[in-house]
């Protein structure tokens, strides 16, 4: 007997697209075998979806909370969280779990799938993909004070001749004092996506996005342009970590 939901049309709903690519280059992976459920019942399947040669699916509208929840101060959840479950032929299957949906907009969700024969032996059967609560609703430790005009020390100081916009940015994935954590080369405009969605919601009037979206930019071009860390002896540009940096 299939366990399959017809979601039936909620007062509000968001929608979601999926882009599964290999971890090879970023090749679009065809055919991948999507299934979606709550969060909350993983059972529960609410749709199954199928990529195109360009790896997307077709956009999905998914129930979602009111829209006043993500516009006006709240105590509530102002997204519904779902699970995604991604599985295709030769490829090490991924599970997400806590993908957000906002009501009125389109959450685009990537998925980067490791070719199995490249696969560690020691690597788990499964990925897991564990999405935290929004900086907006979850509890987070406060960013550290800086001061706005930072203190010069020997000329031995690093600092760029000029402005740059990178291509990749090395984020370390944990606190600084974790020489265990990982660091990922990111692209810089993903960088930023990934920071603005998860500091700000899609919800919010253009204007304030635009203004949020400009200061995560300026904050994270004066760590690049300053070398911030390196002149910390720290190999890195920027931290995941909530208090030294904004995400």
């Amino acid at each position: 007997m299939s366990n399959i939901i017809k979601a039936e049309t909620p007062a509000y709903s968001g929608e979601l697209t999926i882009n599964v690519n290999s971890s090879l280059g970023f090749i679009p992976i065809n055919n991948a075998t999507i299934t979606i459920s709550y969060s909350g019942d993983p059972d529960s399947v609410v749709q199954t979806l199928t990529t195109n040669d360009s790896g997307q699916t077709s956009t999905i509208s998914l129930p979602a909370p009111s829209l006043s929840y993500s516009t006006e101060p709240s105590e509530v959840m102002p997204y519904a969280e779902y699970n995604i479950s991604v599985s295709a032929p030769g490829y090490e299957p991924v599970f997400i779990s806590g993908t957000e949906i906002l009501p009125d907009v389109t959450a685009v969700q990537p998925v980067t799938m490791t070719p199995i024969e490249i696969e560690s032996p020691e690597a788990p059967a499964e990925e897991t993909v564990v999405i935290p609560d929004h900086t907006l609703y979850g509890e987070y430790p406060p960013k550290i004070p800086e001061d706005e005009i930072k203190p010069m020390d020997e000329s031995g100081e690093i600092v760029l001749s000029r402005v740059v916009i990178p291509e990749y940015i090395i984020v370390h994935d944990g606190v600084p004092q974790d020489p265990t954590a990982k660091n990922y080369y990111v692209r810089y405009t993903d960088y930023i996506k990934n920071v603005v969605s998860s500091e700000i919601y899609a919800t919010w009037p253009e204007n304030t996005i635009y203004a949020n979206t400009l200061v995560i930019m300026s904050f994270t071009l004066n760590r690049v342009y300053t070398e911030w860390y390196r002149n910390h002896h720290i190999q890195v540009k920027i931290y995941t970590y909530i208090p030294p940096d904004e995400s």
